[in-house]
């Protein structure tokens, strides 16, 4: 379990293909401070720690999450943004994210602000996904509010301090990125979707 509050930016070092599954190995400020098993959110999707030496660790991605998330565009050298699973008892600060990505989005439009910046994405409607205006989402594992909301696209705000410590500075128009809705508005949706 997550909140969407990135704790630092990790660069990939290296990326090893092993059959359907990818290895990826990060340097991290906080790689002292893992163990081998810890769960860390890479653009909001929860790997596992493999392997740990000097101030780089490894994880796994398996097919299933290659799939449905933005990995297999990742390149040594990309930046990543990074959040340790959190502990019981810590603030809420973001909102309850799970760190498994739903589908992938598209950034179509960035416009600065005077000192914020909007940025728009599209999505798939047809895998059923949902947001609303003033309502959570999980952009590349960044805990954001939605600001304007329509059938399968949404607008966020960004403050001058997320820009610069997350991977949100890279976006261009046309990049892909991680999507995990709001797991009650998932929930919700699967009622209504049911009936």
């Amino acid at each position: 379990m997550f909140t969407g509050i990135i704790e630092t930016l990790g660069v990939i070092k290296e990326i090893k293909k092993e059959k359907d599954n990818i290895h990826i190995t990060v340097e991290s400020d906080f790689t002292s401070e893992l163990k081998i098993d810890q769960s860390v959110a890479h653009n909001g999707i929860c790997l596992t720690v493999i392997a740990i030496k000097d101030n780089c660790y490894t994880v796994t991605a398996i097919d299933e999450t290659i799939k449905k998330t933005n990995l297999s565009n990742w390149t040594a050298g990309d930046s990543v943004n990074l959040e340790r699973a959190m502990k019981l008892g810590d603030r809420l600060d973001g909102h309850i994210v799970q760190g498994h990505v739903d589908q992938i989005g598209t950034c179509i439009d960035i416009q600065e602000a005077n000192g914020s910046h909007y940025y728009t994405f599209e999505y798939d409607e047809t895998l059923n996904n949902i947001t609303i205006e003033k309502g959570s989402i999980t952009v590349n594992g960044v805990s954001l509010t939605v600001v304007n909301s329509g059938k399968n696209i949404f607008s966020v705000a960004i403050i001058p301090y997320t820009l610069e410590h997350t991977n949100f500075k890279d976006f261009q128009i046309g990049s892909k990125i991680n999507l995990e809705f709001d797991v009650i508005g998932k929930y919700v949706s699967r009622l209504y979707s049911n009936k």
